[in-house]
């Protein structure tokens, strides 16, 4: 229970972060086919489901919660670290993923699949760097009805590993609106403050019914996708986590290196690669 919890609150942050993908982070604990088990048979396994999914679900909504408030002091004062150990937590997961390929012949098909979400995500990186157009959330029909679709968008996108979610939201203009609108809400819920509760509720549920909807849909999608084309999914992830630390790099603002910054990178980028590893056992 503790350590689903816990698995929760690590996707859960990479999900608030630019360029980090929570798929990876799925794929990295090795509880990503499961996971999508889970969401596609809710209905007809129920209570195995929801016993799966529940702690996860718990764990990612306190992360989330938390990283409004808390991720970007990190950020700020301690960038080298916080990126390194993301990545750590990304190359930790890679272990796992390659022994679903190991033994099985190599396809011309499998490579060119690898290189290609390889390519989408250090371009989508690429690109990413500048922020579109901040959004308007003012509550009106038009602006709940988008706020559903970016919420499809957003949850499409951080099921799917090497994907970030976040740096989606980031093109769109939601990224800073939405995660703002969290922190106001966490702070008004603190301070038992309605008229903001009210106010947060007006954005975040239109935007959390969008994220369900896509995060159920895009669910079934890879489900069918990895019945049908095991191997084609598996080296299309393997490429998606090689290319992630070069997305977080390309995403990330870093400030000059000093010797004690380079140590307790790689001490930061060394307790990822374990956790992912402990986790993914």
């Amino acid at each position: 229970m503790i350590k689903s919890i816990f698995k929760g609150m690590v996707i859960g942050i990479a999900n608030i972060v630019p360029g980090v993908s929570g798929g990876t982070m799925m794929v990295s604990m090795g509880i990503y086919d499961k996971l999508i088990h889970c969401i596609t048979h809710l209905f007809s396994e129920f209570k195995k489901s929801v016993a799966f999914l529940f702690p996860i679900a718990i764990g990612m909504v306190v992360a989330v919660a938390g990283s409004a408030v808390g991720l970007s002091w990190l950020f700020e004062h301690f960038p080298i670290q916080t990126n390194l150990l993301f990545v750590g937590l990304i190359l930790g997961g890679l272990p796992a993923i390659w022994k679903n390929v190991k033994g099985n012949s190599i396809k011309v098909g499998h490579i060119i699949a690898a290189l290609l979400f390889f390519g989408m995500v250090v371009g989508l990186a690429a690109v990413g760097e500048s922020e579109g157009a901040a959004a308007d959330l003012s509550f009106n029909l038009g602006s709940v009805l988008m706020l559903f679709v970016v919420g499809v968008i957003a949850a499409a996108t951080m099921v799917i590993p090497g994907v970030s979610g976040s740096m989606i939201l980031m093109l769109m203009g939601f990224y800073h609106p939405v995660l703002n609108a969290i922190k106001d809400f966490v702070t008004a819920c603190i301070h038992l403050d309605f008229g903001g509760i009210l106010t947060g509720c007006g954005i975040l549920v239109p935007f959390g019914l969008g994220v369900v909807v896509g995060v159920f849909g895009i669910a079934k999608l890879v489900e069918i996708i990895f019945n049908k084309f095991p191997m084609y999914a598996y080296w299309a992830i393997i490429g998606l986590i090689v290319a992630s630390p070069i997305a977080i790099l390309l995403m990330g603002t870093f400030p000059a290196i000093t010797v004690v910054s380079a140590v307790t990178g790689v001490v930061a980028l060394a307790a990822g690669v374990i956790i992912a590893m402990k986790l993914g056992e």
